[in-house]
């Protein structure tokens, strides 16, 4: 029988999966022996309690058997402004649900507002912790372009792309979900403080781990498949050619998750992982109108201009669409007009997510049309 306890936050938690959430903090040093092998990771993470601890107590099997049995629901600790979820509960992410997947969450930010992020189109933004300038500028490009579409941008806050995404979105204040690879009140480093405290009052920071557990690379591993899990489609923006970086994409596509790619230098190492997923069949990335194209593909609604409907533009947006079509094609230009930089740019990402604009040579934008003829192509082609 299952029973559930209420948090300090107010919620109800299955006493079991609060359990199995304290068991693999308890067991979190010997995990780390672990996280070389990718796949005996995830696979003990499938295991039940007693044949997790079977696989991996060591000496401490008795004693964490023990405390085990003994664990009660007050021994968990929360804060006010944390709520826990588990896989019992309606509340419970449903992309979480199945084999292999956490029994719990822990959430800052409120269910409520997880609910609603995890309802909209979902895409996760991943890659190369040592992304380079590039790397980051497209992660924040399309990270931000389709937040202001409508879409939840999913990722972890660890550096180089991950971190990129979260800023991008962030930028047109758009709720993200950050998966912590710790507990939430020791997961962030301070250096990432204050974008943290940006992401609790927009969007949501989840963890399965309790407070007090000490992010490992085991945990950031075991975070990667809730990432997967949550994301309709996964984005590798830039990573190098490595079982590690490429962790996110080899486990959507063993998901069924369709994966997506964006190109870079054929030279640069640290595009030797996307290159290799585009080879492999992975879709194009250009930007977040291609993402946008792919969350079509996968049942959601497309934007109006992708629907072929009426396009009606705020004014600041059809203002950059005019100077566009009039010569001004990068964003230099059209800082020369009178514009700011961040708002000129936040402008043409949401012209590119609606399709109405295109990346030329040079990176100079290109005002397109999204004609009937190409809209039924496009048809024919699904």
């Amino acid at each position: 029988m299952t029973t559930s306890a209420k948090t300090p936050a107010g919620d109800s938690a299955c006493r079991d999966c609060m359990r199995r959430s304290w068991l693999l903090s308890a067991l979190s040093v010997l995990l780390e022996y672990q996280c070389h092998d990718r796949g005996r990771l995830t696979d003990l993470l499938s295991l039940g309690d007693e044949e997790l601890l079977q696989a991996v107590g060591g000496r401490r099997r008795d004693e964490l058997r023990d405390a085990h049995a003994r664990f009660r629901p007050a021994d968990a600790h929360s804060t006010r402004d944390s709520h826990a979820v588990c896989r019992h509960s309606r509340a419970f992410p449903p992309g979480l649900r199945g084999p292999g997947a956490p029994s719990m969450l822990n959430v800052a930010g409120g269910l409520e507002r997880l609910t609603e992020l995890t309802s909209a189109p979902t895409v996760a933004i991943v890659g190369s912790d040592r992304a380079t300038d590039y790397g980051i500028e497209m992660a924040k490009s399309i990270a931000r372009g389709l937040a202001a579409g409508g879409v939840t941008v999913v990722g972890g806050l660890t550096d180089g792309i991950a971190l990129a995404a979260q800023q991008g979105a962030l930028e047109v204040e758009a709720g993200t979900v950050a998966v912590m690879a710790g507990g939430l009140d020791v997961a962030c480093p301070a250096r990432r403080r204050s974008l943290y405290e940006r992401i609790r009052r927009y969007g949501c920071a989840v963890t399965e781990l309790p407070f007090g557990c000490q992010p490992r690379r085991w945990s950031r591993a075991a975070s990667e498949r809730i990432l997967a899990r949550l994301a309709e489609l996964t984005v590798v923006v830039e990573a190098r050619d490595s079982p590690s970086e490429l962790a996110g994409a080899r486990l959507a596509r063993i998901l069924g998750r369709p994966v997506a790619a964006v190109p870079g230098r054929v030279t640069s190492p640290t595009s030797g992982g996307t290159h290799l997923l585009l080879m492999e069949g992975a879709h194009l990335v250009r930007g977040p109108a291609d993402a946008l194209e792919l969350l079509c593909g996968v049942g959601r609604p497309c934007s109006a201009a992708s629907r072929g409907g009426p396009v009606h533009l705020e004014p600041r947006l059809q203002v950059t669409l005019d100077l566009v079509g009039a010569g001004h094609d990068t964003p230099e230009k059209l800082i020369g007009e009178g514009g700011e930089f961040g708002e000129m740019l936040l402008a043409l990402s949401e012209l590119e997510l609606l399709g109405l604009l295109a990346r030329g040579d040079g990176g100079r934008y290109v005002p397109r049309e999204c004609s009937s003829e190409r809209l039924a192509l496009r048809e024919r082609n699904r």
